[in-house]
């Protein structure tokens, strides 16, 4: 049984030309990051109705499918052929890849990320299922500052935190470790609700980092060395043995 998550950054929001850290703010977005989150939501209804087989005939299942690799020991024992096996449906259960879609899409409670899961959900006529653990980390006293501001004011606590994020923090802000505590218990409960769906999950670029970062066992002071841009979608399947990531940061052109 393998499940599908496609993890998703918000479209631009108003005020994005000036860079600054909006954090737990609750900004909406801009009509071009509208226009952003459409072209999500048609490359995902794409991407499920042309590739979720994919994953059935893929060369991972042989690696990391546990039930497919017993089913392959039963059936040798029995004289079946691969073949057979999977018409028997010993291996991987197969849905009607025609109804293929989203089971449900999980959104951050900011408003950013509540209209994008709005339009991503639309077409599976989904009502997004909020979750405050999802949010952007707070920035602290940070928040609502410009990049050029801070490197003013606290030119040495932003090269430290730029430097190191797992030991430096935002100051008064959260710290990323208290971040990925809340941000992957809430991840956990969805996947273990929803084995073997296709799911979204909508957040924010510091989440999604962290979320990625964990999934492949990166070590969380390398945040920084995975972008995620405005409507970025990451893609990553869930097999037996541990999940395997397909897409990182994919970009729409608007």
């Amino acid at each position: 049984m393998v499940t599908a998550l496609y993890l998703i950054r918000h479209g631009e929001t108003e005020g994005s030309e000036i860079k600054r850290y909006k954090g737990s703010i609750d900004v909406p977005l801009s009509e071009k990051g509208i226009e952003q989150i459409k072209k999500v939501a048609v490359f995902i209804k794409e991407h499920l109705r042309l590739e979720s087989s994919a994953k059935y005939q893929s060369y991972l299942r042989e690696i990391h499918g546990k039930k497919s690799a017993e089913a392959r020991k039963r059936g040798s024992a029995k004289g079946f052929q691969t073949s057979e096996l999977l018409a028997s449906g010993e291996s991987l259960r197969r849905p009607d890849f025609r109804t293929s879609r989203l089971a449900a899409v999980y959104t951050s409670n900011l408003s950013r990320a509540v209209k994008s899961a709005e339009i991503i959900a639309m077409p599976y006529k989904l009502k997004p299922i909020q979750m405050k653990e999802l949010r952007e980390r707070s920035f602290g006293i940070w928040e609502g500052m410009s990049f050029t501001e801070i490197k003013e004011r606290y030119p040495e606590e932003f090269s430290a935190w730029a430097g190191n994020p797992l030991k430096y923090s935002p100051i008064e802000g959260e710290s990323t470790v208290e971040v990925e505590k809340r941000v992957m218990k809430a991840v956990n409960r969805i996947l273990k609700k929803h084995k073997g769906d296709e799911i979204a999950i909508v957040s924010h670029g510091g989440v999604s980092r962290i979320i990625l970062c964990r999934l492949l066992g990166i070590p969380l002071e390398n945040i920084f060395r995975i972008e995620q841009d405005y409507a970025a979608v990451n893609i990553i399947e869930f097999w037996d043995k541990y999940p395997v990531v397909k897409l990182i940061n994919g970009a729409v052109n608007v």
